[in-house]
């Protein structure tokens, strides 16, 4: 099935190989080579997750108009390398921007972008900086994009009260008859869950601006160059969509700040670290002080406690059910992240008067 798909995008040459790639949590994800005259070009191809993105032709309309703004914005500022710092989408030989296969499922390929990684710890603060300048350069390009509105590829995808209903109806349910063997998860998501809600309702009121971002910007959606570390662009664009510049800045703080991986069972591990929080914010300022208003700097704590919350949610949320959303390495896989999220959430708070004083410090 991959192989015929393959055959409807308009590449030349001839498929040497393809393998699966990456460690994507929703859609499925292959790198194929082709030899085109004697040189060897690699390919990035993506089955949609159609469960989870409902209409995939608004998902591509969305990745096009993005990608083709960014690439002008490149260009016109003569950047160097400009083909690797943002995705190209390879269109079907019919012209679309994907391919449907025999099963109705829908394909997009981009060009490989060679000589990159992605990762799930920065290695320095100063990785870390790389990381908050790249997030805060993509808000930069989109803030210009114009009408008309990106579509919203996952409805409420932030929405805290939305994810909480799911949330109540999962306990109600009980489905798998896991509640009981969680109960000190779900009281502390009980706890704060108006809390939850700030930044979803300071949005929703207009106390702070809506605005295109990634939605999804926790440190393996940003590739960076293997020679200079330097970051090169954001990937899975799936979720980019309106919201709040602090969505993107709470996932980064939340994936940034900590040694430890969303999985880390050694929760004693699991811990906020001001210095990577300090040069995360010292990177992204150095973009996004042009755009900021005084609503969103007040918010800036509690962007990163708002993103590891709704995290923690989800994944109980999805081991409530029966881990139908996120691929799981276990029956406590999703359980195990959910507990990580929290102990993430407590080390903020333990830091809180801190990490207040870095981003008034900084802004």
């Amino acid at each position: 099935m991959v192989r015929a798909a393959l055959d409807e995008f308009a590449i030349l040459g001839e498929l040497e190989d393809i393998v699966p790639f990456g460690k994507g949590h929703i859609n499925d994800t292959f790198v194929s080579t082709w030899n085109q005259g004697g040189t060897r070009l690699r390919y990035t191809h993506q089955r949609i997750n159609s469960q989870v993105f409902t209409r995939p032709a608004g998902v591509m309309e969305n990745i096009l108009r993005v990608t083709a703004h960014v690439r002008e914005k490149l260009r016109a500022q003569g950047a160097k390398d400009w083909s690797r710092r943002v995705l190209t989408v390879i269109p079907a030989k019919d012209g679309k921007p994907w391919v449907r296969d025999a099963e109705g499922g829908w394909w997009r390929s981009y060009c490989f972008i060679e000589n990159a990684r992605g990762g799930d710890l920065a290695s320095s603060p100063e990785e870390a900086a790389l990381l908050g300048k790249s997030v805060g350069d993509f808000q930069k390009q989109l803030a210009d994009l114009g009408s008309p509105r990106l579509h919203e590829t996952i409805p409420g995808f932030h929405n805290m009260g939305a994810r909480y209903a799911r949330f109540h109806q999962a306990l109600r349910e009980d489905a798998f008859d896991r509640a009981g063997g969680c109960r000190g998860e779900i009281e502390f998501l009980l706890q704060n869950e108006e809390r939850g809600s700030l930044l979803i309702d300071s949005l929703r009121d207009g106390r702070i601006p809506e605005r295109i971002c990634h939605n999804d910007t926790k440190m393996n959606n940003i590739l960076l160059d293997d020679t200079s570390g330097q970051a090169l662009c954001l990937i899975d664009l799936d979720t980019v969509m309106p919201g709040t510049s602090l969505f993107d800045l709470g996932d980064l703080i939340r994936t940034v700040s900590t040694r430890a991986q969303e999985d880390e069972q050694d929760l004693s591990k699991v811990k906020f670290d001001t210095a990577f929080f300090r040069a995360i914010l010292e990177g992204y300022f150095s973009e996004a002080r042009s755009f900021l208003l005084p609503a969103e700097y007040a918010l800036i704590c509690e962007s990163g406690r708002n993103i590891t919350q709704i995290m923690g949610l989800r994944f109980l949320t999805d081991y409530l059910e029966g881990d139908h959303y996120y691929r799981v390495k276990g029956p406590l896989h999703n359980l195990e992240r959910c507990r990580n999220q929290i102990a993430l959430i407590r080390s903020m708070d333990s830091r809180w008067e801190e990490a207040e004083k870095i981003v008034k410090a900084l802004s």
